[in-house]
């Protein structure tokens, strides 16, 4: 054979493959999806503490790193298809949050690695075997919810003593089941409140929820961290003001959007510690084999503009012992 036909050979051939070899992924890069329940702007903040500790690790993206975003707006229906598109992406991990989302994306798929950034429950939830052993292919942090609710009770009861009737906005139908209510009666129990139950399943439960607290004569509010109640962040932040009620949010964010108290993990942290999980699970360990860890840093936030917005006071002694004061 001539080199003249061998020549135009290879040359049809690189140009049949050439387009094929520009689609697949450059040698090198790792891929990260990210599937949230709630929106991308009430994630902006622990999103970019999670790519921000990624840079201190050494990972650029476009360069050894691509993130995939997907986001649900507070509609859980959605949590599987998003799941699945990451998987046929064939992300090298998930990160996500919760447990509903994190069975979703076990659904789609059974071997890729999983991070959780934030869970009320993991043990409870049956995400992972135990804190120390997760087991499989799921690992992450904890939120160490049900010790959080009776502080969250406590410190509202401590700025506001005479109440005695308290409303919990709480997001039902979860991997927990009641397990959140109980645990929050319990804490009420405890502190001689009285706790009026709030179940939201969906957007049209939240206006009845407001209608019953208001029949029912609910003194305060307190909420839990569920998407659907934090894509609606700003209907319960006006329903709490509109009322005067005094109220405790599960994070800062309902505090930096004019709620009035907040008590919890700081988020922001939790995002940008899911990142050395990340990094552990591209360099090789298996999720089965990094233990799940716990909030280290709290916060307590009081925003003094929404207290005189709608009359109430908050004791000195409280706004001393606040990580945070909005004036």
């Amino acid at each position: 054979m001539s080199s003249k036909p061998l020549f135009w050979l290879l040359t049809t051939v690189l140009l049949i493959t050439a387009p094929f070899a520009q689609a697949q992924q450059p040698a090198g890069i790792s891929r990260i999806g990210i599937l949230a329940t709630s929106s991308a702007s009430f994630n902006s903040p622990r999103i970019e503490a999670f790519r921000q500790r990624l840079r201190e690790l050494g990972y650029v993206e476009g360069k050894n790193i691509v993130i995939e975003y997907r986001y649900a707006e507070g509609k859980r229906e959605r949590l599987p298809d998003l799941a699945a598109e990451l998987a046929r992406l064939k992300v090298d991990v998930i990160v996500t949050t919760g447990a509903v989302p994190v069975l979703a994306a076990k659904k789609a798929s059974p071997t890729i690695p999983i991070v959780f950034a934030a869970s009320s429950d993991p043990v409870g939830s049956g995400l992972v075997s135990s804190l120390a052993q997760p087991g499989g292919t799921i690992t992450g942090l904890s939120l160490m919810a049900p010790d959080l609710d009776g502080k969250r009770l406590e410190l509202l009861k401590e700025a506001f003593p005479k109440i005695v009737r308290v409303a919990f906005l709480w997001q039902a139908g979860g991997r927990r089941g009641n397990l959140e209510l109980t645990d929050m009666e319990a804490a009420a129990k405890a502190l001689g409140l009285k706790l009026l139950s709030l179940p939201v399943r969906s957007l049209g439960d939240l206006e009845s929820a407001f209608a019953r607290a208001k029949r029912e004569g609910a003194q305060a509010l307190i909420t839990s961290t569920g998407a659907l109640i934090v894509t609606q962040l700003r209907q319960v932040l006006d329903f709490a003001v509109k009322n005067r009620l005094p109220a405790m949010y599960p994070n800062s964010e309902f505090v930096e959007a004019g709620g009035l108290m907040a008590y919890g993990p700081n988020n922001a942290d939790l995002f940008g510690r899911a990142a050395d999980f990340v990094d552990k699970i591209l360099k090789g360990t298996k999720p089965a084999d990094i233990p799940v860890e716990q909030p280290t840093k709290f916060e307590f936030l009081v925003n003094l503009k929404t207290a005189k917005q709608i009359g109430l006071t908050i004791p000195q002694k409280m706004i001393e012992r606040a990580d945070k004061v909005i004036k």
